[in-house]
């Protein structure tokens, strides 16, 4: 028995239309009425993601950004790890003239990008998360939990992700949630050593955790938990390096609320 669930949002137990299924939200209510404990574990923002809890009304911690913020059932901020101010600073405006790739912060309470992108707000259909454009030099470096780069072309952020893996190593953690999504955190900071940390605090290792995800933001905490599980739609990436990893179905299909009631709702079935 996992007495700990973590899961990632979008790509995972959200649906296509980055919205919680009615059979989803059920799942998860009765999961935390039977004391199995559920965090999320995701790259959105806290804000969003507590407005999303608290639609539930379940009791659960939050790991956001990739695991640079961490917040308990109370809501309460219990952990940070930010980029370095002066790497940052660079990344606000690494790209910034390049029309085609959108650059997004995360700093503090707030999202901010570096131009107008009106079809941003589709993710957001269990809260509501506005940005505010930023201009360049006039944004500041502290308390940034990440910056994230989209763009419609994958073959355009795999020379960017090479670039600031070349220029600061082990002082940024690079990662792609989607193929149009690379994403720049501290180095050290990951989904795995915050559900590390959170699992502890419950009183429990990560071999009582089961995870789930799909993009290789999520690698460390399919890699460290007891159990990780991995969507059909993951990336290539992400499944080539967890070989051995177990291939649960597609968020379309509900495959994680499914799993979760077979494990812990209907064990015989």
């Amino acid at each position: 028995m996992y007495h700990v669930v973590a899961s990632d949002l979008d790509g995972t137990l959200l649906s296509p239309d980055h919205s919680l299924s009615p059979f989803a939200k059920e799942t998860l209510q009765l999961l935390t009425q039977r004391d199995i404990h559920f965090v999320f574990a995701t790259g959105r923002h806290h804000v969003d993601v507590a407005q999303m809890r608290d639609g539930l009304g379940i009791s659960a911690y939050m790991i956001t950004s990739n695991g640079a913020r961490v917040h308990n059932t109370d809501g309460e901020l219990i952990f940070s790890h930010n980029l370095d101010a002066d790497i940052a600073e660079d990344l606000f405006g690494i790209v910034h003239h390049q029309a085609d790739i959108l650059t997004n912060v995360y700093r503090n309470d707030d999202w901010y990008m570096n131009r107008d992108r009106l079809d941003q707000n589709d993710f957001f259909k269990e809260s509501i998360f506005k940005y505010k454009v930023y201009e360049q030099g006039m944004l500041e470096t502290d308390g940034i939990c990440k910056v994230y780069f989209t763009c419609e072309d994958h073959e355009k952020l795999l020379p960017l992700e090479a670039a600031i893996n070349a220029r600061w190593g082990d002082r940024v953690n690079v990662s792609f949630s989607l193929p149009v999504c690379l994403e720049v955190m501290a180095g050290g900071v990951s989904k795995g050593h915050a559900l590390e940390y959170v699992a502890k605090l419950m009183g429990y290792s990560l071999k009582d955790c089961i995870a789930f995800g799909d993009g290789m933001n999520d690698l460390e905490m399919l890699n460290m938990s007891g159990k990780g599980c991995l969507m059909s739609g993951s990336l290539p990436r992400l499944k080539m390096a967890l070989p051995d990893a177990e291939i649960i179905g597609s968020n379309a299909d509900n495959a994680v609320p499914h799993y979760l009631r077979k494990m812990y709702l209907n064990p015989s079935r």
